[in-house]
């Protein structure tokens, strides 16, 4: 198989294997900690903790609206990491593929003082968006045209941004409004940002057609592909890095119970109804003296050609093209989220949770999440919490999933039930935190 921007295709395998929120149920608890900093910079505030130490968490998420495989095929491939597809393929000219990967590293968060408080976070992040590509060709690509059909493809406003990039937050939070039953608290986070490197694709047209019997491609349209300065897509060799700067901005409302109304008390879990707004990943990174090429796909070529060569070296060895350097501007994926969390009853709770892009599809240089609402049950002590994650995500009907925290340690995944006994899956996510929680 030829080298088609490998970690592009390790990502592809874990779309049929392994979601675009990272931490997904884990970060709406009230003992999330520095993961519901992540989602809304105002839960640093009023937290039930003095000190939470964070010492690894990751979380990783991967879907595709093109092909969703059985759950056997899931389980081999966990099983023996090797996939034979025979998924069901929803081929369109419009598919998306999407992925990120989301490590916090060492982080904590302090309370200063009753009504303010602290956090210092590092993290590294991937992200890969892939927008209207026909799901056939990049199939195609990855298996050197081993289709055993012919067909043709119209692409329209197509864009690819696959982005690595780090951060060091430091956020700040605290109380606004203590008023008989009525809580308020707001919350801000400024990070700087470390570019690692992007590579970047689009196009306004590419119609084509793929004949298997003398295996031809055909193509007509253009493209442009680029990447940041010394970026291979080949091994991804990190060279040289840049920096910008992002934020995060949210607030949050509780109206609490009237037993508890006294701002004396501060009883962190003396809400009936809690609501937050955020925005997060306002912000982006530039990388100076990045190169972008403009190619004339107008041109058929035999894909035996292709065979153990990058994409680099099948669009220079056939394709004209025009190169042009220049500041390429990564947008992060900026989002909006939405928070309602209700006390049922004591230590039960039931949550609905919205995350929008704020990010058009069609944005070129630009990362994006995937539009996600998510209704959670949950119970939750001081250490213990249980919960179980229902979503209907952007370009998939509804997952399922579950998760823990037993004291420092918390395992989840906001689809694994969906994955494991629904006949068929399009997206799949995983996470585990390992911290040091110090409570009041």
């Amino acid at each position: 198989m030829k080298k088609f921007i490998p970690f592009l295709y390790l990502i592809f395998l874990l779309v049929t294997t392994t979601n675009s929120q990272s931490y997904i149920g884990h970060g709406l608890g009230n003992y999330s900690g520095i993961h519901g900093v992540i989602l809304n910079p105002s839960a640093v505030a009023d937290s039930p903790m003095k000190m939470d130490i964070n010492i690894i968490s990751v979380s990783g998420f991967a879907g595709s609206d093109y092909l969703s495989l059985d759950k056997d095929e899931v389980l081999d491939y966990i099983d023996d990491l090797e996939l034979n597809v025979n998924g069901k393929e929803y081929s369109r000219n419009d598919n998306q593929i999407f992925a990120n990967v989301d490590i916090l590293g060492p982080s904590l968060m302090y309370k200063i003082s009753p009504i303010q408080s602290l956090a210092i976070t590092s993290r590294l992040r991937s992200f890969i968006n892939f927008n209207n590509i026909s799901g056939n060709l990049v199939e195609d690509f990855i298996e050197d045209f081993s289709s055993e059909e012919t067909y043709s493809f119209g692409i329209y406003e197509f864009s690819e941004t696959a982005h690595l990039w780090g951060e060091i937050g430091i956020t700040y939070g605290r109380v606004l409004m203590q008023a008989d039953q009525h809580f308020f608290k707001g919350g801000l986070s400024l990070k700087y940002l470390m570019g690692a490197g992007s590579i970047f694709s689009n196009s306004p047209e590419l119609t084509g057609r793929y004949n298997m019997f003398d295996r031809m491609l055909s193509t007509s349209g253009t493209l442009d592909y680029g990447s940041t300065p010394g970026f291979d897509s080949d091994y991804i060799e990190i060279e040289n890095t840049s920096s910008g700067l992002g934020g995060d901005l949210g607030f949050t409302y509780e109206y609490r119970n009237s037993e508890t109304a006294d701002p004396q008390i501060n009883k962190w879990s003396s809400y009936k109804i809690k609501v937050g707004l955020s925005v997060t990943d306002i912000g982006r990174i530039s990388y100076k003296n990045s190169e972008i090429t403009n190619y004339n796909m107008n041109n058929s070529v035999d894909t035996d050609n292709f065979e153990n060569k990058s994409i680099e070296e099948i669009l220079d060895e056939n394709y004209s093209g025009e190169g042009n350097v220049f500041t390429s501007k990564i947008n992060l994926p900026t989002a909006f989220h939405i928070l309602v969390d209700y006390n049922i009853k004591q230590n039960f709770y039931l949550s609905l949770n919205g995350s929008l892009s704020m990010i058009s599809g069609t944005r070129r240089f630009a990362n994006r999440v995937i539009n996600t609402v998510t209704a959670m049950p949950r119970f939750e002590t001081k250490l213990f919490s249980f919960y179980l994650p229902l979503s209907v995500r952007q370009y998939e009907v509804l997952t399922a999933g579950t998760g823990f925290r037993f004291g420092p340690l918390t395992v989840g995944s906001g689809s694994i039930l969906s994955n494991l006994f629904s006949d068929r899956t399009k997206s799949t996510d995983v996470y585990a935190s390992l911290k040091v929680p110090i409570y009041r």
